[in-house]
């Protein structure tokens, strides 16, 4: 099997040919990605139910929209918290934040400022530290190479995250707005229409 180069903390846009109704113009944020398989959340697909009606105490901590988002078809029954930590953009896994500290107990970093939150942990304990917020039902999975097969095939546009793209107050045009903000071709794809038929 060829290596697998990783593609953790990237976010895997859809292309407006991929035809399966979970992922049409879904923003993806790869939380990981090895050769036994990658895992992700798709970030602009919140739902009606509030945070705070089915986990107590972190509503407050969720950003606005304060609802629980669809991470993906796999395990909705579970839930995944994902929060940034402002001032650690530049911090990789396992490193000491800017002043020094380490991770808050309940954080395990993934990619930069970004995070998993344990949901299990006392809120009180993150609050102080956590930037943003987003709980998400479920999660986006494919098992060994079948990423690969799908961006070989064309399925996604492989671009950077940003902090800003976990908490996005507008997530419904989250998707035209990641590739608004690309400096190539894909910027114009921003401009393609919801139903290419109109066209």
């Amino acid at each position: 099997m060829t290596e697998v180069s990783s593609l953790t903390g990237r976010l895997l846009v859809a292309t407006p040919a991929l035809a399966d109704p979970n992922f049409d113009r879904a923003v993806v944020l790869l939380l990981d990605h090895d050769e036994e398989g990658s895992l992700g959340v798709v970030l602009n697909r919140p739902t009606p139910v509030d945070v705070a009606d089915i986990l107590e105490g972190w509503g407050e901590l969720a950003g606005t929209p304060g609802v629980v988002f669809q991470g993906g078809p796999v395990s909705l029954d579970s839930a995944l918290g994902v929060a940034v930590i402002p001032g650690d953009e530049e911090m990789s896994e396992g490193t000491r934040s800017r002043a020094g500290r380490r991770d808050p107990v309940g954080f395990r970093r993934v990619h930069g400022a970004i995070g998993l939150v344990d949901l299990e942990a006392p809120p009180e304990l993150l609050a102080s530290a956590l930037g943003s917020l987003r709980i998400f039902a479920g999660y986006s999975g494919w098992g060994p190479g079948q990423l690969e097969t799908e961006l070989a095939d064309g399925a996604w546009y492989v671009v950077e995250s940003e902090p800003g793209d976990v908490s996005s107050p507008d997530p419904e045009r989250l998707w035209r707005a990641v590739l608004r903000r690309q400096r190539s071709e894909l910027a114009m794809v921003a401009t393609y229409p919801d139903d290419a038929s109109l066209n």
